[in-house]
């Protein structure tokens, strides 16, 4: 493979030069001295600047001072919770989980070390970022597994809301809070007080309180909608409830969403379920502030379709963005879900990314319909029930290490 090839595959960057694999100067050595203490574990300028490139050459959206900064905060965090826990992989393990990350842009662990450090990406950045991802996975393993037990008649429901039989409809009402910086532990015990509500009034006043979707005005109450539209991990979830029942809270990126079951009805008709959903994802520096709101709103009224925002974003970074095809199931479920809503040319405000600081505008390009004879494999029902069990119980552990934590920026 030709290192031109190499480089296009992992959608990588332009080349920084070979200046940042110099010994650094004198006045740079403050790369070096504390940026951020976790805890009383020390994040060094070198380590953000480190973190950032090794975003920018794979591409990531959003402001990626602010993702560097959080996501190496959340590393910490990540791997004092497994230390405290016994749980340390093994070198071999860590090579291995570098293999396998190379693996998804089809290239060997060397290949892949030897791609980032002509961006100049230190291998060390890479094998550290792949120890934290794997301690936390063992770490949830080890803590999560066993509450994770799905029963035969939870897959059954969702076998039933996802293909063959009738449809199922549910009435729905929606209540989604942004969890501001320093404000995580406040906003979930909010979260977890609405949760154990059961009037469709007193939710819906809480929804006109606290939501920040554009249902808040009505109370965060949604019209009919079939089970299939929403996304797979919540359709499970909202089986599970009884009318006047709310979901426990659910973790998304820079928010909690909480959802109330007004009602749930079958019908004779069965909707094909989409096999894929193509969506453009343009990022916004602002978060919702009014004037980036405002921008956001004059640019979505001079939208047709999502070739145009090609336009928008003409002369930009290439990461302010996104644009894809995937199926239901490997869409962020935040996304996901704002999708289910909108019809192809619509667009939504109501995500945010880099904790707050960076506004989503998102636009449905289309859906393609799956083949109506593909039955779902019930052993991968099971497999994915249990998975997002998994993830939200990991991410409510993780969003309460950083309420408890001690976090000093420089």
């Amino acid at each position: 493979m030709s290192l031109k090839l190499t480089l296009s595959s992992l959608a990588m960057a332009a080349a920084i030069g070979c200046a940042t694999l110099m010994p650094l100067p004198a006045t740079a050595q403050g790369l070096f001295s504390p940026a951020i203490i976790v805890n009383d574990e020390v994040i060094t300028g070198y380590e953000l600047a480190q973190r950032k490139q090794m975003l920018q050459v794979l591409r990531s959206a959003g402001n990626l001072d602010t993702l560097a900064r959080e996501q190496l905060i959340d590393d910490r965090l990540r791997l004092q919770a497994s230390k405290d826990a016994g749980i340390r992989p093994s070198e071999q393990e860590v090579l291995d989980g570098m293999e396998e990350f190379a693996a998804r842009a089809s290239l060997s662990r060397e290949q892949f070390i030897g791609a980032l450090a002509q961006q100049g990406v230190d291998e060390q950045t890479f094998r550290d970022f792949v120890r934290a991802g794997l301690s936390w996975r063992m770490l949830v393993r080890a803590r999560f597994a066993a509450q994770a037990n799905v029963t035969d008649a939870e897959v059954d429901r969702a076998l039933s809301g996802q293909a063959g039989g009738s449809n199922v409809r549910v009435l729905i009402s929606e209540l989604i809070m942004p969890t501001p910086p320093g404000q995580e532990a406040s906003v979930q015990a909010r979260a977890e007080r609405i949760s154990e509500l059961s009037s469709v009034s007193a939710f819906s006043a809480q929804a006109r309180q606290y939501s920040a979707t554009a249902s808040r005005g009505a109370g965060g109450q949604l019209p009919w909608r079939n089970l299939s539209e929403l996304p797979p991990a919540l359709q499970p979830i909202l089986l599970g409830l009884r009318p006047g029942e709310v979901t426990d809270p659910i973790p998304l990126q820079g928010a909690v969403a909480l959802f109330q079951l007004r009602a749930i009805e079958e019908t004779d008709y069965q909707a094909a379920p989409p096999a894929a959903i193509e969506y453009a994802a343009y990022y916004m520096a602002g978060g919702r502030t009014p004037e980036t709101l405002a921008k956001a709103e004059s640019i979505a009224s001079r939208l047709d379709r999502c070739d145009d925002l090609y336009g928008v974003a003409k002369g930009q970074p290439a990461e302010v963005l996104e644009r894809g095809s995937l199926a239901p199931s490997e869409i962020p479920t935040d996304i996901a879900y704002e999708l289910s809503k909108l019809d192809p040319g619509e667009t939504s405000t109501a995500l945010t990314r880099s904790n707050g600081e960076t506004l989503v505008l998102l636009m449905l390009c289309g859906r393609s319909q799956a083949i109506g004879d593909e039955a779902p494999n019930r052993e991968q029902v099971l497999n994915n029930l249990r998975q997002q069990r998994v993830a939200n119980l990991a991410e409510s552990y993780l969003s309460q290490l950083r309420s408890d934590a001690t976090i000093i920026r420089k």
